[in-house]
């Protein structure tokens, strides 16, 4: 099951990384074509050319349920084969037409008389059911490309029927989702409903359970209930639309801001809490993880490199740091300052929502960031050397090494010059060897392999090759965090292993 959910978090970020090119384009047409959602005429060449960007942004918003099926498709996929992701349309396709409000009443006009369900049908075309139609379509294609059949149908051998398989299978779950669906979106709806009535309070409860749901990859089926208006919340899109609090039903964005202090300010105060607590002679390599992963999420929002570098290491540590992010989404609710986010919850995209209408108050990120950081610095420093907790830098192992293997300063020589080769030939060094290596693949942010025999990789030495971390989710499975950049390690690994 674990393998499985890592799996999904990869292909649903296929997706999510699409996210960002709009909050340029929207954020940029916006500043050009405020008219466009303050109202009145769009005159001239500047606000022409930013309604001209805020269409192009908003058709990915739009259609992001689109980008849900296909991501997933390709990216459950055995090989990521484009096949499984013209299967996950073809199911998409199939369910949202057959569980259309309009077919669905007809086929039980009693539907028609219950508000909930009505707006369950309503609401059908959402990232959830795309991420159902995903996983169809890859299923169907892992378990059907090889499919051989008799002479006079031999056309539709192979991957030739891969599509027709999900279409019949989405019948059968159109089916079940005609009486699942209104249930599931029920509960959904009291879920979100019962947090919405809380206030501050639930969005601190809100970012609280998302961080905490981040090894689990959980956490974008939690995201899709608050964000992308699976129960007719959708912050994030009812933000980037040009709406305000006015046009919705709770405070707009009081469920994307409170992450902005934290993910800018908080994980660079906790990373330098973890560099303080460092041994003295592993200071300098605590630096090279943690300042880098600080730097990404201040400015793009990744965080991975910086919780998977502890999270593991130490679990009670990584309670503490989501229950922080409750805490300032709390304070931020209730000074009133609101920012919005395509991608995360960087600098980036702070910058190109400050002109939208919803975002409030974002001079206080300043003061806001401050405390935060301060709070993220002192808690963990105090959590670190009270519980001696096991950091990075802190009471590892240290690394031993041949004459051939490459020495910390090698390391960080190459690296600053992005020389992937040496990286990918340390890690697998340290793995023992191709020999050792029995499977190869990679997300945005790590390496993720599996070994065959884990009791000779040596973490010690993959830390020393440049990677933030590792993770061991099963016995033969190795995970190493490398960063944003881990596609040209894996590129340069995967060529070495051949």
């Amino acid at each position: 099951m674990m393998k499985f959910l890592q799996k999904l978090g990869k292909a649903l970020m296929l997706p999510v990384a699409c996210l960002p090119i709009c909050g340029m384009l929207m954020g940029i047409g916006y500043a050009l074509c405020p008219a466009a959602m303050q109202g009145g005429d769009i005159t001239g060449t500047l606000p022409l050319i930013g309604l001209f960007l805020i269409k192009a942004g908003g058709a990915l918003i739009d259609h992001m349920a689109l980008l849900f099926v296909i991501g997933v498709g390709v990216g459950m996929s055995d090989d990521n084969d484009g096949t499984g992701a013209v299967a996950a349309l073809a199911s998409w396709l199939m369910i949202t037409t057959l569980l259309n409000t309009g077919f669905v009443t007809t086929l039980m006009p009693s539907i028609a008389d219950d508000i909930n369900k009505t707006l369950a049908f309503d609401k059908i075309e959402n990232p959830f059911i795309g991420i159902i139609a995903g996983l169809i379509g890859a299923a169907c294609y892992n378990r059907f490309k090889g499919t051989k059949l008799p002479d006079w149908l031999s056309f539709f051998s192979g991957k030739r029927c891969v599509a027709i398989v999900a279409g019949v299978v989405s019948i059968i779950v159109s089916v079940i989702l005609l009486f699942v669906w209104p249930v599931t979106f029920g509960a959904l709806i009291t879920f979100g409903q019962n947090i919405a009535k809380m206030g501050g309070i639930g969005a601190g409860i809100y970012a609280f359970i998302n961080r905490l749901l981040i090894p689990t990859g959980l956490h974008h089926a939690l995201n899709n209930v608050f964000w992308f208006d699976t129960i007719g919340l959708g912050d994030l899109g009812n933000f980037w639309a040009g709406k305000t609090s006015a046009d919705v039903s709770w405070d707009l964005g009081m469920y994307m801001s409170g992450f902005f202090p934290c993910m800018m300010f908080g994980i660079p105060g906790a990373a330098l809490a973890m560099i303080h607590c460092a041994d003295d002679k592993k200071k300098k390599v605590a630096v090279g993880l943690l300042a880098s992963a600080a730097i990404c999420s201040f400015v793009c929002g990744v965080t991975e490199p910086f919780e998977f570098a502890f999270m593991f290491l130490a679990p009670l540590l990584y309670v503490i740091y989501a229950l922080l992010y409750g805490i300032i989404t709390v304070i931020v609710y209730y000074v009133g300052f609101r920012a919005g986010f395509c991608f995360s919850a960087g600098c980036t995209d702070l910058v190109f929502s400050s002109t939208l209408p919803a975002a409030k108050n974002t001079w206080m990120i300043i003061p806001l960031g401050l405390v935060t950081f301060v709070l993220f610095y002192v808690v963990f420093r105090f959590a670190i050397s009270t519980f001696n907790l096991k950091t990075p830098g802190r009471g590892d192992e240290e690394a031993t090494f041949d004459e051939d293997i490459i020495t910390y300063d090698e390391i960080k020589t190459q690296l600053s010059n992005d020389d992937f080769t040496a990286v990918a030939a340390g890690i697998l060094k340290a793995l023992g060897g191709k020999e050792n290596v029995t499977s190869i693949d990679n997300c945005i942010t790590r390496l993720r392999l599996e070994v065959a025999d884990a009791s000779i990789v040596n973490d010690a030495a993959i830390k020393a090759a440049g990677a933030a971390g590792i993770i061991k989710p099963s016995k033969n499975a190795v995970q190493i965090v490398i960063g944003t950049k881990v596609q040209f390690v894996a590129d340069e690994f995967k060529k070495m292993c051949r």
